[in-house]
């Protein structure tokens, strides 16, 4: 397969909410609808998939060949979920954490006990109270095996592209942090940095409280890879601390395994090797659909790049951008990636100037004149060029005079993103078949 024939798919968590903003557990209901519903319109019922609590629910493109691709697909599938919804007198709320309180609705499934178990109930509720997006860019065929991690009948050129796409994830991450900040608030509370980050992937080094705060190599960013063979050891040494986890709670390791444990699956890591054949990139807030967009098109240009130009991702110490030098993409070592820069990300945001700096460069290497989805990119630079994300857009108009949000307020940031949501996929979809027309 060329690598012009790499695709990319995303994963979108929503909340559930009903015609006031309140939280709803209906998801079981909502989503047989919606399933009966795309089958009838020759859509794949997969695509709208359950998550470990009834008020989120998933909804996944298949894998595209193109952004344009991509968009047709993601659209076609909201237009579903918004249409049961609507029918349902439900709503979708497409940010990263619902504003005000939420006490979930587990369901009742080995692999959801497991977890919880080994994490901690109150721990792991953080994760509940989070949604994100998940980007997959492809690989090779058959480069992945779920066993040991990297096939070992691959070969040198697919290990090589594998490698490079890790390392070139894990070098964007910082970046999905500050463009897809998202809700500023968390359990009815004002937060003063990005919560889903904090929350869900945690950091005992900064204080962050969040589901994998004491397990990093389970939950957090793992470190670049210098070959093949180190990527690997990653995998083994992320699924024995997983299992070390489970022995310490009290869990037994088989009822991992029975639950559909392996290898793989033993990582919720913000860059991950995914069993299907895709490096997983799961750092990305639930955010508009302009925004989603944006960011899976960066991605998939990002790569693209790096594929065609056959160019070497080379961490590198002391540099804080990406820089192009031949064919060798140098980018921020690791130390400083997962250190100054992952934490200035989280708190300051746009506003610090290492960041954007880090953001400029990233612009700079992916963004070509013309070419397929160049109208998501100048999206992204013209809205975010100036660095305004939704956070701070909602924050100019919900900034609470205490470290609280009222129960008013925030039911009416809920229904506001709703109603933002369904307008647009509208405009979007318009200007989408106006652009496939042209």
């Amino acid at each position: 397969m060329s690598v012009e024939d790499r695709r990319i798919g995303l994963e979108q968590e929503f909340f559930l909410v009903d015609e006031r903003g309140v939280i709803s557990h209906s998801g079981d209901e909502y989503l047989q609808r919606c399933q009966e519903v795309a089958a009838a319109e020759g859509r794949n019922p997969q695509h709208f998939a359950p998550e470990w609590v009834k008020s989120m629910v998933e909804i996944n493109t298949p894998p595209a060949y193109s952004v344009t691709e991509l968009a047709t697909e993601y659209l076609s599938n909201l237009k579903v979920a918004l249409k049961v919804a609507k029918e349902m007198s439900l709503r979708l709320y497409p940010l990263s954490t619902y504003p005000l309180h939420v006490m979930p609705t587990i369901r009742n499934k080995l692999w959801y006990h497991v977890q919880v178990r080994t994490i901690g109930f109150d721990r792991f509720m953080h994760a509940a109270r989070c949604t994100g997006t998940h980007i997959h860019l492809d690989l090779p065929a058959g480069i992945i095996d779920r066993r040991v991690g990297v096939s070992y009948n691959s070969t040198p050129q697919a290990r090589e592209e594998l490698l490079n796409i890790y390392n070139l994830a894990t070098a964007l991450d910082p970046s999905l942090i500050v463009l897809s900040r998202a809700c500023p608030f968390y359990e009815g509370r004002v937060m003063r940095f990005a919560a889903h980050t904090v929350r869900y992937r945690g950091s005992e080094v900064f204080g962050w409280e969040g589901v994998y705060t004491h397990l990093q190599s389970v939950g957090g960013l793992q470190p670049y890879a210098a070959d093949i063979e180190e990527l690997v050891e990653l995998q083994f040494a992320r699924y024995y601390s997983w299992l070390a986890a489970m022995d310490r709670a009290g869990v037994e390791r088989h009822l991992f395994k029975e639950a559909g444990g392996n290898l793989l699956k033993a990582a919720w890591n913000r860059v991950r090797l995914n069993g299907i054949g895709t490096v997983e990139m799961r750092g990305t807030d639930s955010n508009y659909p302009q925004v989603i967009l944006a960011i899976a098109t960066l991605l998939y240009h990002a790569a693209h790049r790096v594929r065609a130009e056959h160019l070497t991702v080379k961490p590198t110490e002391g540099l804080r951008t990406f820089e192009l030098n031949g064919d060798i993409l140098a980018v921020p070592d690791f130390r400083y990636l997962d250190g100054d820069l992952l934490y200035a990300a989280v708190t300051e945001g746009v506003k610090s100037t290492e960041v954007v700096a880090y953001l400029d460069s990233i612009l700079d290497f992916v963004l070509q004149e013309g070419g397929e989805g160049a109208h998501y990119l100048k999206t992204l630079r013209s809205s975010l060029g100036e660095y305004q994300t939704t956070e701070a857009e909602i924050l100019q108009e919900f900034f609470p005079t205490t470290e609280e949000i009222s129960q008013e307020d925030g039911l009416r940031l809920v229904l506001q993103c709703c109603d933002k949501l369904e307008q647009q996929v509208a405009l979007l979809e318009q200007s989408h078949l106006e652009m496939l027309a042209e």
